[in-house]
């Protein structure tokens, strides 16, 4: 993680009325999009800069950027978003129970996916984008082809004892994190289930890109590091806050560092194998849940209670 001072807010989100839930980069990372709990969410270019120019000499202009198009048909708060890889849709999870998947484009609604009791917290596309995957406080996890034309899921998952928090999907596995503590590995080629309880509710899951690794943001201020096939707590990563509410960790894009939000609106990175600090990122004025990686360069989205999200650029990136 560079230095506060070395690192630089690139662009400011702000367009959001109240909390800023998620920020999530398009496919390509030219797009990004928002939700946050005002129900709605925003398409942003983020790189773009708003404005004139000034001319040499003369101060830059405000990173402030303003939103291309907003999208609203949820009905309470929006916790997640995940873009199709052609970036020509996506899919939304909110307070209302359902899950939305949305074109681009038009802005038009495609699918109301309504069959999970409660909320739905996370939701994530299958590689090919095919399945779209969704994580509820039902306690469920729910499988809907997008191929069909049929509104019920193809497989419902019972993924816990309380509210399952979060998903990550590998080509046949859903990972899940639940407020119960546990983090679940489901083979769907084997038909088989491997629970690891870690004991802390799970706020947030995430795979390694080699696919070995699990890492988990537990609500003890605590991100710990699991070997996937064996269940092994593999190293342990500390000095951020989170306490309170779910709030997203990563790693980047090598499997080098660890970095994860904090309540107290830092931004925390780790060397994935010693578990040493690497640095602390001063990023909004509440607490940062929302995080997210380019896919080819070094920036960095953050989302934050504070009602903006934020692009941050590490030096060369």
């Amino acid at each position: 993680m560079p230095s506060q001072a070395a690192t630089r807010c690139s662009a400011i989100l702000a367009g959001h009325k109240g909390a800023v839930n998620v920020a999530r980069f398009n496919s390509d990372g030219q797009y990004c999009l928002t939700g946050g709990d005002d129900r709605v969410i925003r398409l942003w270019n983020p790189h773009r800069v708003d404005g004139d120019v000034p001319p040499n000499g003369t101060s830059p202009p405000t990173p402030q950027r303003t939103p291309i198009k907003s999208y609203a048909s949820h009905n309470q708060r929006v916790f997640d978003v995940a873009i199709a890889a052609d970036n020509h849709t996506f899919a939304s999870a909110g307070g209302d129970k359902a899950v939305f998947v949305w074109d681009v484009t038009s802005g038009a609604v495609l699918r109301r996916l309504t069959a999970h009791e409660h909320r739905v917290n996370a939701v994530r596309y299958n590689a090919d984008c095919s399945v779209l995957v969704s994580a509820s406080y039902d306690k469920t996890v729910r499988c809907w082809d997008l191929r069909s034309r049929s509104v019920q899921p193809i497989q419902t998952l019972a993924a816990g004892s309380d509210s399952v928090s979060s998903l990550a999907l590998s080509a046949h596995e859903i990972v899940t994190g639940s407020i119960d503590g546990s983090v679940r590995v489901h083979d769907l080629r084997r038909g088989e289930m491997v629970r690891d309880e870690l004991g802390p509710p799970i706020g947030c899951v995430a795979l390694s890109h080699d696919r070995n690794c699990v890492l988990a943001a537990t609500l003890d201020h605590t991100v710990r590091l699991l070997d996937k096939a064996s269940g092994q707590v593999l190293c342990e990563y500390r000095g951020h806050s989170n306490g309170g509410f779910r709030v997203e960790a990563s790693l980047s894009r090598d499997d080098a560092r660890v970095l994860c939000g904090s309540e107290d609106g830092t931004l925390h990175a780790w060397d994935l194998v010693e578990g040493k600090a690497l640095g602390r990122l001063e990023c909004h004025s509440a607490a940062l849940v929302g995080l997210d990686l380019h896919p080819s360069s070094s920036a960095i989205l953050t989302a934050s209670h504070d009602g903006t999200a934020k692009m941050w650029q590490p030096p060369g990136g």
